[in-house]
């Protein structure tokens, strides 16, 4: 499959499918076409959704596309889905209710499986990100499978991230409570029509209050919605810009994309030097005596990994 990167320059959203699907197939001529696209990316905004299940964030995200579009703006949507690690195949599949948006040249929706990649993103989120990036999209909006120490890497990635609650999680709101002040940017309390609405913003303000800042540093708002009625929708997005307005002002913006551009080159490097290390050795004497020994636990892993090291990097 031929995909031409002028194609995906100009908006095209059929190669750009083309693109995002060789990516996830692992096919090289995709990353060959990444490379050619890259000096064209770094100017969209990605915001990250985050929450527990139930939560409501996929209508959420559905208002939050038609108040982007009502702005003017371009939008590109991954929504991932959480799959078995054994069959890949994502629960959620596309998103029903983002269906009104798929006739919009202005929206482009991707609906992903985890396929047992930990941390809430897919493996190939970063890729399908910079597709959307290069494809001209102002905002590229990430909503992730859940909230908790398994997610942050979503507040690693995106510019800005909500982290969705809802009223009836009782004592939930305290566990969530060391990764909530870790990961958001903004909170959002959905379903605020149902009672205790009001309970959980006043104990997360309480717990923002209590977190240490820093002069001039960001301070989270927590915010009501209602998105089954498409209420407090404006204020949702609008926070968002104003958090981007900030790391604009602030230099953070730049920064944290030089950051998380580093760290994934560094996870490259880890990636493609293990692979060369294990093709170099895998018919090895050297390979099968480690490995048996491993099984035997004659050696521990840690000591097994660095004599592979020494041997290949040695110094």
């Amino acid at each position: 499959m031929k995909i031409n990167a002028e194609d995906i320059i100009r908006g095209d959203q059929l190669t750009g499918a083309r693109l995002i699907r060789l990516l996830e197939e692992g096919d090289p001529a995709g990353i060959g076409v990444i490379k050619q696209l890259y000096s064209h990316t770094g100017q969209a905004f990605i915001m990250g959704i985050t929450g527990p299940p139930g939560s409501g964030k996929s209508t959420l995200v559905n208002c939050i596309i038609s108040e982007v579009r009502r702005r003017q703006l371009k939008i590109a949507v991954v929504a991932i889905d959480p799959s078995s690690p054994i069959s890949g195949g994502a629960l959620l599949g596309d998103r029903i209710r983002m269906r009104r948006h798929t006739e919009d040249d202005g929206v482009f929706i991707r609906s992903m499986a985890t396929r047992g990649h930990l941390g809430g993103l897919t493996k190939t989120t970063r890729e399908t990100v910079l597709v959307f990036d290069a494809m001209g999209y102002d905002i590229i909006l990430i909503e992730t499978v859940g909230v908790g120490q398994d997610e942050v890497e979503i507040a690693q990635f995106a510019h800005s991230t909500a982290v969705v609650s809802l009223p009836g999680m009782g004592d939930d709101i305290q566990a969530m409570k060391a990764g909530l002040l870790e990961i958001g940017d903004i909170f959002v309390v959905n379903k605020a029509d149902i009672d205790g609405a009001d309970e959980v913003v006043e104990q997360l303000r309480a717990m923002l209050d209590m977190a240490s800042r820093t002069p001039g540093q960001w301070l989270a708002p927590v915010l009501k919605t209602v998105a089954s009625k498409e209420r407090g929708i404006v204020e949702l997005v609008d926070a968002f810009w104003q958090h981007r307005t900030f790391l604009m002002d602030s230099g953070h913006f730049a920064e944290h994309s030089y950051n998380w551009e580093f760290q994934f080159f560094r996870h490259l490097v880890m990636e493609m030097a293990a692979d060369r290390i294990f093709s170099d050795i895998e018919d090895s004497p050297a390979r099968q005596q480690l490995l048996e020994d491993l099984k035997n636990r004659r050696i521990d892993p840690f000591s097994a990994a660095e004599h592979l090291i020494r041997e290949f990097a040695p110094g």
